[in-house]
């Protein structure tokens, strides 16, 4: 942020605690990487503002021309703000409402960062990373590892990335992962592939809106 700015990270830490203060600003510790975290945005008409209102602005100024805008914003809402907001629900459900017997243990924590992957040098990003309660001095069970997908429907895909994600955090050693589950969330729902794969195997598990809202 202090690049995009061009500003000393001195000068904006202190606007950044103001603003975290006050419940605008949210940061979430990476999962997987020490000393690394990400900022986003907690007041979702503030989201709503910058991803669809400030770009187009002076086309908001004419009257009469909100449909015009909107029907030319919907895609950017949907990635912008839905999306990440799907996100952040997701990880509250696998926090607070998810049985702890179909995840496979309590939750201690629940967030979401970045594997990096030395052999392609990329890095793959995972939107529900559930870690359980470790046992005495033994490295944290990660209970689950997820992707959630509110405008896309779920494929087999989508589960084999997540499989190689559970393989690359096995090999960092930062977690146990002998029971990693791998959720599927979508607001889309998920194609034959996918269900089938859910019902071959227990370490796939996939999770509609229906469950997110309704009782377990």
């Amino acid at each position: 942020m202090a690049g995009y700015l061009e500003r000393k990270a001195t000068d904006i830490a202190h606007p950044i605690t103001v603003l975290e203060n006050a419940g605008l600003l949210h940061r979430d510790a990476d999962a997987f990487r020490e000393n690394r975290s990400t900022y986003r945005i907690a007041e979702p008409l503030i989201a709503f503002y910058h991803a669809v209102m400030r770009p187009v602005w002076d086309q908001l100024e004419r009257p009469g021309s909100a449909a015009r805008v909107w029907q030319a914003s919907r895609r950017r809402f949907v990635s912008n703000v839905l999306g990440p907001h799907f996100e952040q629900v997701c990880r509250e459900w696998a926090l607070h409402h998810a049985d702890p017997e179909w995840l496979g243990g309590l939750p201690a924590r629940v967030g979401h960062g970045v594997v990096h992957d030395a052999a392609t040098r990329k890095g793959h990003e995972v939107d529900v990373a559930v870690a359980g309660i470790p046992e005495g001095s033994g490295k944290p069970p990660l209970l689950a590892i997820g992707e959630a997908k509110w405008n896309d429907e779920i494929g087999a895909a989508h589960i084999q990335r997540l499989e190689h994600v559970r393989d690359l955090i096995t090999r960092s050693g930062r977690y146990d992962t002998t029971h990693t589950r791998l959720l599927c969330f979508s607001g889309a729902g998920f194609n034959g592939k996918a269900r089938a794969a859910a019902e071959a195997s227990r370490d796939v598990g996939l999770v509609d809106p229906a469950m997110l809202y309704g009782r377990f």
